[in-house]
């Protein structure tokens, strides 16, 4: 059953050898984090995870009833226990409750809990990001009031963005807020698409409410930042009357049946009150300070989903027996994973995952180095990496875990398009992931049209020099036979690519840029999965000059040649996309709209 969630040795892999996350309890920030209380969280995560949040792992739905949202049942055990263990907020200050832990060792505590069941989870991811986002830019009485319950679980957080009118396009919303005399606002509005927006696992609700205040400006630029909680609260910190933010249903969705997509309802009655958030007009600059943590976050759920995925196939291919072997065809049937082409399957599904786990983990190391730095010039540079990171995260990773978790019910054949067993609901889960906190083609257009010339260049330069140094390690090791040489291949294609795109984006050709703006995205993460294999691959090598025991050399063996299948045979793919950009071929926009098709 552990398997099926993630492979125990390849975590411990990339925390303890491939990044060796260890380091950071060198700093006093992190000194209680030694690799054995490491390895000690991991466990216990992957404990809970396995005995308590995996057995409610199902596609039951919330019930919807007069304004009211009651989860699945067999939540409430699992919530009760991850609150009680501290597990909300484990890299935050422990100021208001947090774990003070390496961002990296939350992440990989996280893979288990969300890869055991992402509805469950998806309540207490908004919640986090809600209090982060108070934690920074709330004034000291709102922290006051709802953050440490917010961090004991006993209340929850969202975020109310989307509108019916207003998706993507956020500042077309229509909700506004008007100045009370007592420096309070009355907020008014719908909002659409609340994951968690309503259930039952909490008391009270705090939503950060994205809303115009009368008289501001159109657009974004004038758009404010409120908080305003389910429940209004009184000065002795107990929950007063309700405060007018109506539940007016759920969506029946594709997926993620465990958690409450609600439709919500502000000021119906004209008594909904919330409190600024940050600076009037600041709204949008403040969201995104939650907004980005929700992107990786979704980055993590789309790689949960995968791993799971692959694990349940892995264990299936190993199981199932049907057909003879190739080479010996008058015999019995063999295990499914004898076959040549479910262990492509196979191999590319460990390529996405190995390659998503390093990238996800990376970011976490990033984390820690900005937390343990009195370098400022460091500082930027981490800062940086994590912008280039963060459409990568959320865009590819969310793209590839979809096509891990389609190869999952592939490899089960017939039986994998069945709901008796497990992947056809994680494929129907992770399509939402492409989707929320900003579409994969937005995540695109954040690349191009952003991240490119981020601080005039410098960190899309950092992030290629980061790159190169592991190559020029690769070149100089022989027994990689050349890895090291055909991704330096890709790279310098890459880099001539990413300079001629950055330019026409900038130029009257913005149009022809943009239509490759996702074929870009798709690359990057490829090369950023190249990248993070053969790292993978050089710290096997490293690890197999040494003492070694006989059990792991298949391990790292498998490290090796899972760089070599990707940087040999799946590369090559991307440097044919490179040269279909290179073409700058502009069909899309030149061809008229009534050429798409009849009305």
């Amino acid at each position: 059953m552990a398997q099926q969630i993630a492979d125990t040795r390849d975590v411990d892999f990339v925390l303890n050898e491939q990044f060796k996350v260890e380091k950071f309890s060198e700093h006093e920030k992190f000194a209680d984090f030694n690799k054995k209380t490491i390895n000690m969280i991991v466990k216990e995560a992957r404990s809970l995870a396995i005995k308590e949040i995996l057995p409610t792992q199902s596609d039951k739905g919330c019930e919807f009833n007069a304004g009211e949202v009651k989860v699945p049942e067999e939540f409430h055990k699992p919530f009760k226990l991850f609150m009680e263990g501290e597990w909300l907020g484990m890299s935050d200050s422990p100021e208001y409750g947090g774990g003070g832990m390496p961002r990296t060792v939350s992440l990989a505590a996280s893979e288990y809990f969300i890869g055991a069941n992402v509805s469950f989870m998806l309540y207490q991811g908004l919640s986090h990001g809600a209090m982060k986002m108070l934690e920074e830019i709330g004034t000291d009485e709102q922290k006051e009031i709802y953050l440490k319950k917010m961090y004991s679980g006993e209340w929850a957080g969202t975020m109310l963005l989307t509108e019916a009118s207003a998706g993507s396009d956020v500042g077309a919303l229509e909700s506004t807020a008007k100045k009370n005399d007592d420096g309070t606002y009355s907020i008014t509005g719908n909002k659409i698409f609340i994951s968690g927006g309503e259930q039952d696992l909490t008391d009270n609700i705090i939503h950060p409410v994205l809303a115009r205040i009368e008289g501001a400006p159109a657009g974004t630029k004038g758009i404010s930042l409120f908080l305003v909680p389910k429940y209004r609260v009184n000065e002795d910190g107990s929950l007063g009357e309700f405060n007018d933010v109506v539940c007016t249903g759920i969506e029946e969705k594709m997926g993620l049946h465990g958690n409450a997509t609600c439709s919500l309802t502000l000021g119906g009655k004209g008594n909904c009150v919330g409190t600024l958030l940050g600076e009037e007009s600041k709204g949008m600059k403040a969201m995104f300070l939650m907004m980005n943590e929700a992107r990786m976050l979704v980055g993590l759920q789309g790689f949960a989903n995968a791993t799971t995925s692959y694990m349940y196939a892995l264990n299936y291919a190993r199981e199932r027996v049907q057909s003879a072997f190739l080479l010996k065809p008058k015999e019995g049937g063999v295990p499914i994973i004898k076959h040549p082409d479910v262990r492509r399957q196979l191999l590319i599904m460990k390529s996405y995952v190995d390659a998503m786990r390093s990238i996800i983990y990376y970011s976490g190391t990033c984390f820690d180095t900005i937390a343990t730095s009195d370098n400022e010039e460091e500082i930027q540079k981490w800062k940086g990496m994590l912008e280039i990171l963060t459409p990568i995260i959320k865009g590819y990773c969310t793209d590839k875990a979809w096509e891990v978790c389609s190869h999952a019910v592939q490899v089960y054949g017939g039986y994998g398009y069945c709901q008796d067993f497990p992947v056809e609901q994680l494929l129907r889960d992770s399509r939402i992931f492409m989707i929320y906190e900003g579409t994969n083609g937005i995540q695109a257009m954040d690349l191009l049209g952003r991240k490119l010339g981020l601080n005039k260049g410098k960190s899309f330069m950092d992030f290629l020099g980061e790159i190169k140094k592991t190559i020029d390690e690769a070149n100089g090791i022989d027994s990689l036979n050349g890895l090291g040489s055909k991704l330096e291949t890709i790279y310098n294609k890459y880099t001539e690519l990413v300079a001629t795109m950055g330019k026409t984006a900038m130029s009257e050709d913005v149009l022809a840029a943009f239509i490759h703006a996702t074929p870009l995205l798709e690359i990057t993460g490829d090369l950023t999965s190249a990248w993070m294999l053969l790292w993978r691959a050089i710290t096997a090598t490293k690890a197999m000059e040494g003492k070694v025991k006989k059990k792991d050399m298949p391990f790292y063996e498998g490290q090796i040649k899972t760089a070599e299948f990707f940087i040999s045979s799946m590369l090559p793919v991307t440097s044919g996309k490179i040269d279909s950009i290179n073409v700058m071929n502009t069909a899309v926009t030149d061809m008229s709209e009534e050429a798409f098709g009849s009305k």
